[in-house]
């Protein structure tokens, strides 16, 4: 595993892990999550390396090991999607595979559906129609949990969320901002996603919604269930093992 940093469109330093060598696969996190919480801790990344890919994982800002300015010019709409295509280009690449988890497919949804971001294949894990559509409700939660932080007692739904973005050291003043930029996607834009696509989801993954129906809406999508819920199913070696099932070996 390597960790290095390269600068953004307007100069914020974010981290780069790389693991394996082969065809490059971008791997996008969740939110307020970061690549070792999601693609390195549970075995994800290297599975897929196995396999003669060189995995590359983006730390977005605010995330992990990347900086979180806290200038509002530094979060424009759509901030994370250049971030990717920031990454994208830092690195030259010209075919590639993307692949991200609740948030990370989410942003990798916008950059392909408007032509931005440009892969051979795509994943998207824990993501359904209501994700792309509804994020000023999601977004509100988690201005809540921001807000109030150590306020939030015990039981109270949020609480959860409040112990997990202080578990990952989350910068609440960068956060707060952040959740400012993201743009909902009109579902006709779907359409414009013609690269073979596989859906994952925990089989108790609601938070987003119908990630079936996600995959039913897309041109050329593959749907597979593995166990858990938003926040379990990414800790099971299920995940990964569909994903490198889907994957295949990389052509040497």
């Amino acid at each position: 595993m390597k960790t290095e940093q390269f600068r953004s469109f307007d100069g914020t330093k974010l981290a780069l892990h790389r693991v394996g060598e082969g065809r490059p696969l971008v791997l996008l996190h969740g939110l307020f999550s970061s690549a070792q919480m999601n693609w390195i801790k549970w075995g994800h990344a290297d599975r897929i390396a196995e396999q003669g890919y060189e995995v590359l994982m983006l730390d977005f800002r605010v995330h992990g090991e990347s900086e979180a300015p806290h200038g509002a010019e530094h979060y424009p709409a759509g901030v994370l999607v250049k971030d990717v295509i920031a990454l994208v280009e830092h690195l030259r690449l010209t075919d590639y595979d993307l692949a991200g988890f609740s948030l990370g497919a989410r942003t990798s949804i916008h950059g392909v559906a408007t032509g931005k971001l440009k892969p051979e294949r795509l994943i998207l894990g824990g993501m359904g129609v209501d994700g792309l559509s509804e994020w000023e409700k999601r977004a509100a939660f988690f201005i809540r949990v921001i807000e109030e932080f150590d306020a939030i007692p015990k039981g109270d739904p949020a609480y959860f969320s409040m112990q997990f973005l202080k578990s990952q050291k989350v910068d609440r003043v960068a956060a707060r901002l952040l959740l400012d930029t993201m743009e909902d996607l009109p579902l006709s834009q779907l359409a414009n996603i013609t690269c073979p696509t596989l859906v994952v989801c925990g089989d108790e993954d609601r938070d987003n919604g119908s990630a079936q129906e996600l995959a039913e809406m897309l041109p050329d999508a593959t749907y597979v269930e593995v166990p858990g819920t938003h926040m379990t199913s990414v800790t099971k070696p299920d995940l990964g093992r569909a994903m490198a099932q889907w994957l295949g070996p990389a052509e040497r």
